[in-house]
């Protein structure tokens, strides 16, 4: 029998018998923010050592690249969960929607705050969300007080206000796939941007029409994109979605500052710090109060097609949001995530039992 022969007929057998092979699997799989990728990989090592089913396999992709990875479709070779440091999008569930990921459960896990970290070996910092704006946006208004905005001209935290020291302004922090870096946009950048006044009114019509939703929605995302776009000079720098990699550079540079999440500030609190914003210092008690100004909700996004597809899936759930997992008392708290008030968790786990889609 000629060579080619041969290999033909094993190619046949592979394709036989590799297609079941391809077509079933046993564990479940979760993408998204490395924030939640902390918190889920304790809970997936525990989950795999107690129960009769297999370590979830917990990949950190950031909040956007996961829940694009999720909405891909449903069946074996898409993602079961998506973590997220933020709400899920309208475009998000339309994507979802459009590939057939009909029911998405919205679970709320816990909260974490936003840091800006340092090393232990540099001057104590304390900023408001005003400055950090006028720090790190693309464009600010003109220092010359005409409603106008210019390339940011800043180079040192001084040249902002004359009481903060004379350090190059220097921030390493996540890419845009990032929920922290959505999540800073949005309760850093808007909130410092709204602070001068003709900003803020910028998203209101001046037409006589003033309901004209077009024209205001228009408005609104000239005004996002004005607050929210960081500046690319090398005072912002993109430092991927590893957090630990940020708290090696701030160790190489204790001038520079540092987005992470509370849990790996809770985590490396040896070598790192957090400078003051807004007059808070990030602790337990003052994120779950809300008196730290950059505080944000977790989430977990299931499939709820999975659930009997993918084995493990609901029990995986029930581990997480369980009182031992992420109770007042629980373990995830020993790993830095701020828990839900028991009010709020016995809900989860009610609306869990009833397995009822999110209502978006």
């Amino acid at each position: 029998m000629k060579s080619s022969a041969i290999w033909s007929i094993l190619v046949c057998f592979w394709s036989m018998f590799s297609a079941p092979a391809t077509a079933m699997r046993d564990y479940i799989d979760v993408v998204g923010s490395s924030t939640v990728y902390a918190f889920s990989t304790v809970v997936a090592e525990r989950f795999g050592k107690s129960s009769v089913f297999r370590t979830p396999k917990i990949e950190s992709t950031g909040s956007g690249g996961g829940l694009k990875l999720f909405c891909q479709g449903v069946g074996m070779k898409f993602p079961d969960i998506a973590n997220s440091s933020r709400r899920i999008k309208a475009s998000e569930l339309d994507l979802c929607q459009q590939n057939g990921v009909h029911e998405v459960i919205e679970i709320l896990i816990g909260f974490d705050g936003i840091v800006l970290a340092q090393s232990k070996l540099g001057v104590n910092v304390e900023l408001t969300r005003r400055e950090l704006y006028l720090a790190l946006a693309k464009r600010v208004p003109n220092p010359d007080g005409s409603k106008t905005t210019i390339e940011n001209p800043y180079k040192t935290w001084h040249d902002i206000t004359p009481s903060l020291p004379k350090i190059k302004i220097n921030v390493f922090g996540p890419p845009p796939t990032s929920g922290t870096r959505d999540a800073f946009s949005e309760l850093v950048l808007d909130y410092g941007c709204h602070t001068f006044e003709w900003l803020a009114q910028m998203s209101q019509p001046q037409s006589a029409v003033k309901r004209d939703v077009k024209e205001k929605k228009a408005l609104l995302n000239k005004q996002k994109r004005l607050c929210r776009m960081l500046r690319e000079d090398g005072a912002y720098i993109d430092a991927g979605e590893n957090d630990n990699l940020i708290v090696q550079k701030l160790n190489a540079n204790p001038n520079a500052l540092g987005l992470l999440g509370f849990s790996f500030l809770d985590q490396n609190r040896d070598r790192i710090k957090s400078a003051k914003i807004d007059g808070f210092l990030p602790s337990f008690r003052s994120i779950s109060s809300g008196d730290y100004p950059i505080s944000r909700p977790l989430y977990m996004y299931v499939k709820k097609a999975h659930i009997g597809m993918i084995p493990g899936v609901e029990a995986f759930i029930r581990e997480f949001v369980s009182n031992k997992a992420s109770g007042e008392s629980g373990y995830l708290l020993r790993k830095g995530m701020i828990p839900l008030p028991k009010s709020q968790r016995q809900a989860i786990e009610q609306r869990m039992n009833a397995l009822r889609p999110n209502g978006h």
